[in-house]
């Protein structure tokens, strides 16, 4: 094992295990220590769809059409959805976009769950309601052959850390509880306040420290604020996917995607960056560096 704490074991243990984990209660798999899990030995490129939410929002496609935008204008292998740009996700619905990623020989990788409540809240009651209001999405993951959803864990501005901690790892917890058993992949991605923190985070990470845990390091641009490298450093132990986005300079995306291999990590980079110009650039780099 490297000095990250990942090695090509973690990844296969848990691909060996994946038949299994439907037959297994939460807490049987809570102590196996791996990274949560692209499901991947090897690397591929996704497409985020917030990185084209411009267009959606314009109406010049819908959900349904992700497939075959993801195919016939970018050529990537897989697609990352925002459960806020699913119209209404019937099972009709559903079926349609399970066969349109099909015809298209689309990998469905993850759902990011925005406006579903707050994972970090000293409030008991609406740490269950977030929980309750996460498993639809769970199951939804689930039938469309997703690993994951990716969640938000901002918490309070100005939270004291270590009750914060306690907030974060119950409400998981909890979470874990319903997505073990539909074998999907609760991660976390960094969108302001206490997911900016990586020692928190990394924090949080052992203090649940199960399988199918783990962070969703969005790359972001460096600025005073958030060191993008250090983050990605600290989190890349524990990632579950990579919100890539292209940076400044040439160099510092190479280096960052140098960083994931080096770390070990294997799975799916969902590029993120803003529009069809910066997709596109972001497709070239990753195909010349992985």
């Amino acid at each position: 094992m490297n000095k990250n704490g990942i090695s090509r074991r973690n990844f296969l243990q848990k691909t060996a295990i994946l038949g299994a984990t439907s037959m297994l209660t939460p807490g049987l798999v809570s102590g196996l220590k791996a990274n949560p899990a692209s499901r991947m030995v090897t690397n591929d490129i996704s497409i985020a769809q917030w990185s084209l939410v411009d267009e959606i929002r314009k109406g010049k496609w819908k959900t349904l059409d992700f497939p075959k935008v993801a195919r016939e204008d970018f050529d990537v292998n897989g697609i990352e959805f925002v459960n806020t740009l699913f119209e209404v996700p019937t099972l009709h619905y559903l079926k349609t976009l399970k066969q349109n990623a099909k015809d298209y020989g689309i990998s469905m990788v993850l759902i990011m769950v925005d406006d579903e409540g707050e994972t970090c809240t000293p409030s008991k009651e609406e740490r269950k309601q977030t929980v309750i209001n996460h498993q639809k999405w769970i199951d939804i993951a689930n039938y469309l052959g997703c690993h994951a959803i990716r969640t938000n864990c901002r918490g309070p501005e100005n939270a004291p850390k270590d009750e914060a901690l306690k907030w974060a790892t119950e409400t998981y917890n909890m979470m874990l509880e319903y997505a073990v058993p539909a074998n999907v992949s609760v991660l976390i991605e960094n969108h302001g306040r206490l997911s900016n923190d990586a020692d928190w985070m990394e924090a949080l990470m052992k203090e649940v420290n199960h399988l199918y845990f783990g962070s969703y390091p969005d790359w972001r641009e460096p600025g005073p604020e958030f060191d993008n490298v250090n983050f990605l450093r600290k989190m890349l132990p524990y990632a579950g996917g990579n919100s890539y986005r292209n940076q400044p300079t040439e160099e510092l995306t190479a280096q960052m995607i140098k960083m994931c291999k080096d770390a070990g990590y294997r799975g799916w980079y969902g590029i993120e960056s803003s529009g069809r110009e910066a997709i596109h650039q972001g497709r070239a780099l990753l195909k010349k560096y992985l």
